[in-house]
This record gives structure tokens, sequence and C-alpha cells, in this order.
């Protein structure tokens, strides 16, 4: 009789980089019949949800709701500012960066990319001498991602507008924090950043669905010298409805708006500087494990400088293919699956299998990464993967510091 593959009692872990852990508070929320979406208490609570999405992101600027994923919303902020023939300038540190270039030249618009790796951090100098030398001025926007799903790079998004300011270019600071928003430290109006995208399935623990885009003045005005914007993906409805449904552009994503509801009131309940401190200590404990299971055997963290690492995301290397045995384990035996290594290698080239990827935002506390680690390290253990002593401890150490 064939043998059948394991199902772990218990519930599973989904540790991936997004989609993330739904806390039960958002699903209860969004377990109800159909609103009415003319009255009711779903068109009254849009005013206090864009506000409170306006907190996250630290600005006063607008923003504006697309029943869209990522790529959705890249296409919306590049719509309402980029016309065909405009160039923009992509300083990439990794697979996102690309896709965020190519999704511009897929609008008729010109991408001059800057690639920095897999495995480095954006020079800023680099991006500079590139604006200084753009003397006609035909870049209008630089595309910077705060935090690269694949690398788990984290740019210095403050230090970006800071080198643009100083050689005077008046190109549009656009960032995609679609991996880092709520998660990582992000100050849109105090870093001068112009337009940013965000989804709302990573830091704001809700189910894939929706993306934003805020931008500021600025945006706005460039918004209203483009010869055209499709009516779906103008933005300026959106951030100015007279009616309820032009948030939407039509029916909104009724179940969604409730989730979204449920995470903003987790999120301000703890308080954002909070949220940012969480995931800033529950990640140096995955780094501290690292480090130490790294002194022995061939497992890396991708960004060697903390400082150039997300709190939210953590790419790791092994040898291949024991990424993959590692994942296909944990997930098998345990109900833990972790994320692949996206972007670090095409899926045809046996060197694919030697990255995997710890998702750790949102609704993420020390048990969970306890769990983790001591998962990745039973994988390791029973697939006799060599590894340094010490990692559980260290992580341990890290958490338990809290204060009561």
């Amino acid at each position: 009789m064939p043998q059948m593959p394991r199902t772990p009692a218990g519930r599973g872990y989904l540790a991936i980089p997004g989609p993330s852990v739904m806390p039960e508070a958002v699903l209860s929320a969004m377990h109800r019949p159909a609103p009415n979406i003319y009255a009711g208490e779903l068109p009254e609570m849009m005013p206090g949800i864009v506000a409170d999405l306006k907190r996250v992101a630290r600005t006063d600027g607008h923003v504006a709701i697309y029943i869209a994923n990522g790529h959705g919303v890249w296409e919306a902020a590049l719509s309402n500012v980029i016309a065909p023939g405009d160039t923009v300038l992509v300083p990439a540190t990794g697979h996102f960066g690309h896709g965020w270039g190519g999704m511009a030249r897929a609008l008729g618009a010109e991408a001059e990319v800057i690639d920095f790796g897999k495995s480095s951090a954006m020079d800023v100098g680099r991006v500079a001498e590139a604006l200084a030398a753009d003397t006609a001025r035909r870049i209008k926007a630089v595309l910077a991602v705060h935090v690269d799903t694949s690398s788990s790079a984290l740019s210095d998004i403050s230090a970006l507008r800071a080198a643009m300011d100083e050689v005077g270019h008046p190109a549009l600071l656009m960032a995609d924090c679609i991996a880092s928003l709520g998660c990582d430290v992000f100050e849109m109006d105090a870093w001068g950043v112009d337009v940013m995208v965000a989804g709302c399935q990573k830091g704001l623990m809700v189910p894939p669905g929706m993306g934003f885009v805020f931008f500021n003045d600025k945006a706005a005005a460039r918004r209203a010298e483009m010869p055209r914007v499709s009516n779906y993906w103008d933005w300026t409805p959106r951030a100015q409805p007279d009616d309820f449904w032009q948030y939407w552009n039509g029916t909104a994503p009724t179940h969604h708006v409730y989730g979204l509801r449920a995470a903003l009131d987790m999120i301000h309940g703890e308080g954002i500087e909070a949220v940012w401190a969480r995931h800033e200590r529950l990640a140096r404990a995955i780094w501290a494990a690292c480090d130490a299971w790294s002194t022995e055997g061939a497992l890396r963290m991708n960004m060697a400088e903390p400082k150039h690492r997300s709190t939210a995301v953590t790419a790791l290397r092994l040898d291949p293919p024991r990424a993959t045995e590692l994942r296909e384990w944990t997930e098998t035996h345990l109900g833990l699956t972790l994320g692949i290594g996206l972007g670090m290698a095409e899926r045809t080239d046996p060197s694919w299998h030697g990255y995997f990827r710890l998702g750790h935002m949102g609704h993420v506390n020390g048990h969970m990464i306890m769990g983790l680690l001591g998962g990745i390290e039973a994988g390791m253990a029973a697939l006799k993967i060599p590894y340094g002593a010490g990692a559980l401890a260290a992580a341990a150490g890290i958490i338990g510091a809290v204060s009561p």
C-alpha cells in the first residue's frame, strides 16, 4: 500500500514573507454576511480607515485604495505620474526593484537600472551621481524598494532623499513599502517621500486583495500635468471621493474592509513605535540564531550587515539542494512553511535549491519565533545539515530580555 504523506497535527505556521499570519481578530471581523454597500457601517467606517492608514504611513498626504496586489499598485502609482517616453531611475537591490522597473517599461517609460546585486545595499552616492549627470532632467522619478522581499535588503530612503536634494534634482521619490509597512521604521513625510505603495497582506495582516498608493501634493501636481490617466487607475477620485463607490471605482472588497479595520485597530492599539520595536527585537533574535548556526556548516544570511537587513524578512543561503530539502522537511513533519528563495536564481538552475527565506512580519511574537527557529534546527538535525550550537539559547536571550 503506498505511503500517504504526513499531515502534522495542530495549526500550521506560514512563515513566508507574505501573505503573513492573519490574526483571529481579522478573520473574525471578515466572517460575516455580505453588507450593504450603499449605506450603513461599511461606508461610514471609510474616513477612519483612511486616517488610520495615513497614521501607519506617517503622512498627512493622500491615499488611494485599490482592489489589487503589489503589482497593481506599482502600475497605479506609475500611471498617475509617469507618461510614455518618460525616464525613471531604478536602484535595484533584488528581484522586486527590477520588477518595478519592468512595470515602468511596460507602460512605455524608459527605466535606467542601477543594479546593486542580490546581496548588497543601495549605494546612494551612485544614485546621486546618476541624477547629477542628468542635466536635461529626463529622469522623472526614482523608484526605490524600501525592503526587497527577495534579498531582505533594507534601503536607506532618508539618505536617498538627502542625496537627491543635495544634487538639486526635481525627480519624484517613489518608495515600495509592500514588505515593510507596519514592520520596518518608515516615515513618509519626514523622509521626503512623494509616492509610496503598499499592500494589505504583509505588515497589515489582511488577506491579499487590497493595495494602497500614498502621495503628497508634489505628486498630485505631477498627476495634474499628465496627458492621460485611465479611469480605473486615476488616484484623484479615490483619494477625494464624493461617494463611497469612488474609493474603489465600483463595488468595494467588502470583507477585506472589515478585516483592515480590525488590523488597524490592533496596530494602533499596540502603537506603531511599539510595533516597530517588536519587529526589531524578534529580527535580532532570528539573526542571533543564524549567526550561531553559521559558525559551522554552510548556512549564511544573505545580507551580511545588520543595518542593511529588514526586520520583516530574512533571506538565507545553504548549499543546494539543502534549502529545498529543509523546507520540504519542516512543512511535511512540522507544518512549518518556510519561504522559497525568490529571485535569487532561475528555477531551472540547481542553485535555486540553495536559498530560502523567513517571514517575520505582522502578527508574530516571541513564542512563534522560538517555534520557527526550533523547527529549523530540528530540520537541520534530522537532515544532518551541519550547524553551530547555541542558536536557540542566543535567540531566547534576546526575546527573554524584554521588560515586563
